[in-house]
């Protein structure tokens, strides 16, 4: 069987929302800012599981029904190249792993990093790293790498969960990995809208 390579910029278009605010008291604010962001870490870790388990077609309907779900391989969001997938378009490229991608360039060589969608998950998200002792904060990023994190830039209504791997002492904490998980609402409901990756770059 031939192997197709896609290498265009996105493959499904992002609509922006903005997100409406309302007036409440400070104990109501507290009190659901808190049941929120319970919620919302419920949701990140569910799918941080399903990704780490290789249940990939699992969390389809996490995906945001317009926006899709954006893949960026460093902290450094690219719009005008990262892939962004619908749902329908996410299961179809699950199914079909002959059909391969350019994600980006790689940190260091600049090589291109070109492997279908099964494969980018498995090792380049790879979520189990994320499986024990991984911290986990909410719109705040514990990581201080060399790549411009820009996701408020790109993503200002929206939140995100955090996971962060330390590293190991062998390699003195640079093989640290970090990974975003970011959401907007769509009537009345969590939708994801991006995974993103994060590493030591040079």
């Amino acid at each position: 069987m031939s192997t197709l390579a896609i290498t265009g910029c996105q493959t499904f278009a992002e609509m922006n929302n903005s997100i409406p605010h309302t007036e409440h008291s400070s104990s109501s604010i507290t009190d659901t800012t808190n049941t929120d962001q319970q919620s919302l870490k419920d949701d990140a870790i569910r799918i941080q599981r399903a990704l780490a388990n290789g249940d990939y077609a699992s969390i389809a309907d996490d995906i945001h029904p317009n926006r899709g779900v954006r893949f960026s391989m460093y902290a450094y969001i690219r719009p005008e190249s990262d892939k962004v997938f619908s749902p329908v378009q996410y299961l179809q490229y699950l199914r079909e792993s002959n059909i391969r991608f350019t994600w980006g360039a790689k940190d260091g060589t600049g090589d291109p990093l070109v492997i279908p969608l099964p494969e980018y998950l498995q090792t380049w998200v790879n979520a189990n790293t994320f499986n024990d002792g991984a911290k986990i904060t909410i719109n705040e990023s514990q990581v201080n790498g060399n790549s411009i994190n820009n996701l408020n830039e790109i993503y200002q209504n929206s939140d995100f969960v955090e996971f962060y791997s330390a590293g190991s002492e062998q390699y003195g904490g640079m093989d640290w990995r970090g990974m975003r998980l970011v959401f907007d609402e769509y009537q009345g409901k969590r939708y994801l809208v991006a995974i993103i990756s994060d590493q030591w770059t040079i």
